[in-house]
C-alpha cells in the first residue's frame, strides 16, 4: 500500500507534504497504533491530519472502524466520524489494496497489457470491493493466467506499476473513493 500511496497521494492532495508510517500487517498496526497516536496527540498542529488506512481482510468493517475510532479517541485525538473539525480519519481498504486495482482496470491493463480487458465484467469481479476469497489472490490468479508473476505476485512492483497509471476519478472502488474524499477534505482544511 505504501508504494501505491507514494504515487497516488500527490495526484490527490497536490504539493502538500505527507508522511507514511507502515506496519507489519494489521495485527502490528492495532498493537502499535495506540502508542503512536498518544505521542502524536501531544504535539500535532491544528492544521495537520492523520489518516489511518487498513485492509479489512475478512473482518467486519464497522467493528474495525469502531475499534480504530476508540484507539484515536483514547489517545486524545478528534475523530472524523464524530466531529467535522477532526484530527484523524480512519479508512478501510475493502477487502484489500488490490480491490483498488480492480476498480481501475484500465490502469492494470496499461501496466500489464496481456490481462484480459473484460475480466471486470465477469460476475465475480464486477464489484471491486466485493471480490470473495481474497482480493490479492484473485488478482494474482488473473495476472498469472495472463503470463505475469509466475513465481507469485510481487506486490510492491505491481503497486508501483499500476499506481503510476491509476486515474483517481475513474476508479470504481467505493473504498478508494472514500479515501480520496477524505484526502481532499483534509487537504482543503
Amino acid at each position: 500500500m505504501e508504494a501505491a500511496l507514494r504515487t497516488l497521494l500527490p495526484r490527490v492532495i497536490g504539493d502538500l507534504a505527507f508522511d507514511i508510517f507502515t506496519y507489519q500487517g494489521k495485527p502490528d498496526l492495532l498493537r502499535e497504533l495506540p502508542k503512536r497516536l498518544r505521542s502524536q496527540a501531544s504535539w500535532l498542529p491544528a492544521t495537520w491530519r492523520v489518516i489511518v488506512i487498513v485492509d479489512a481482510d475478512d473482518g467486519d468493517c464497522a467493528t474495525l472502524r469502531r475499534r480504530l475510532d476508540k484507539i484515536a479517541s483514547d489517545a486524545g485525538l478528534t475523530v472524523r466520524s464524530q466531529n467535522t473539525n477532526w484530527q484523524i480519519a480512519n479508512r478501510i481498504a475493502i477487502e484489500e489494496l488490490e480491490a483498488w486495482y480492480f476498480g481501475d482496470w484500465n490502469a492494470v491493463r496499461t501496466a500489464y497489457p496481456r490481462v484480459p480487458e473484460g475480466i471486470v465484467r465477469k460476475a465475480g469481479y464486477r464489484h471491486s470491493d466485493k471480490i470473495r476469497g481474497g482480493t490479492w489472490e484473485a488478482f494474482e490468479r488473473v495476472l498469472q493466467a495472463a503470463g505475469y508473476f509466475a513465481g507469485g505476485l510481487q506486490k510492491i512492483a505491481a503497486a508501483r506499476e499500476i499506481a503510476a497509471h491509476m486515474d483517481v476519478a475513474r476508479n470504481t472502488s467505493p473504498s478508494f473513493a472514500k479515501l480520496c474524499d477524505i484526502l481532499l477534505e483534509a487537504s482543503s482544511s
